[in-house]
C-alpha cells in the first residue's frame, strides 16, 4: 500500500519574520501585485521583454483565483503564502512541486514581491521550507533553477545550502539577449550536516 503523501497536510510554519501558511482570501488578493511585479516577471523568465513586464495587470483573473483556491487540495505539492509578520501581509509564495517520490526529489520555487524584498524574508522562507521538507519527508534532494541575470537570488540559494550543479545555456530570451539557467540543489546529508548542533 502506498504511503500517504507528505504534502497532503498543509502546515503553518512560523519564523521570526515570516509565517508560511496555506493561502487565505486576503493572501490571494495580495498575490496580484506580486505576480504583476516587473522585477518578479523579468527574473523568473515569465516574460520575454521588459515592456511586457511593465504592462501586466495586478488584478487577478478568475482562472488564477480558482487555481489558488485549489492549492489546499493538491497532495503532490505544497503551496504556501509568505506572510510578513510585522505587516501581517502576504508578500509572496514558496512552492514545492514536481515531486518525484521514487527519486526522493522535489523542486522549489519562490517569488517575493516588492513589499517583501531587502529584509531577508525570502531567505527565511527558504530556510523554513527546507527544514519542513527534511523533517516531514524522506526527500533526499531539493532542486531549483535560477537565471544567470538574477545573482541576488543565486546568493540567497547558496546561503541556504544550494550548490550550482550545471547550466542550461541560452535557456531564456529576454529583450533579445540570451540568458543561461543555473541548476542548483541541496541534498539531505549536506543540510543535516549544516544543521547539526555544534558543541
Amino acid at each position: 500500500m502506498a504511503r500517504p503523501s507528505p504534502w497532503s497536510a498543509k502546515p503553518t510554519i512560523v519564523g521570526a519574520g515570516v509565517v508560511l501558511r496555506p493561502f487565505t482570501d486576503d493572501d490571494v488578493e495580495a498575490m496580484g501585485s506580486v505576480l504583476a511585479d516587473p522585477e518578479v516577471l523579468r527574473l523568473t523568465g515569465s516574460v520575454h521583454t521588459t515592456a511586457q513586464a511593465r504592462s501586466v495587470d495586478p488584478t487577478l483573473d478568475e482562472a488564477t483565483r480558482r487555481w489558488y483556491d485549489t492549492r489546499a487540495d493538491q497532495e503532490d505539492r505544497l503551496d504556501l503564502a509568505i506572510v510578513d509578520r510585522r505587516a501581517d501581509r502576504c508578500v509572496g509564495e514558496v512552492v514545492l512541486n514536481d515531486w518525484r517520490p521514487e527519486d526522493q526529489t522535489i523542486n522549489l520555487r519562490i517569488a517575493v514581491g516588492p513589499l517583501g524584498r531587502g529584509r531577508g524574508l525570502g531567505s527565511e522562507a527558504i530556510a523554513l521550507v527546507l527544514g519542513h521538507v527534511f523533517t516531514v519527508s524522506d526527500t533526499h534532494r531539493v532542486e531549483l533553477e535560477v537565471f544567470a541575470h538574477n545573482p541576488r537570488a543565486r546568493r540567497v540559494y547558496e546561503r541556504a545550502g544550494f550548490l550550482v550543479e550545471g547550466r542550461r545555456r541560452d535557456a531564456l530570451l529576454l529583450d533579445g539577449e540570451r540568458v543561461d539557467a543555473l541548476v542548483m540543489a541541496v541534498l539531505r546529508p549536506d543540510w543535516v550536516e549544516a544543521h547539526r548542533p555544534r558543541p
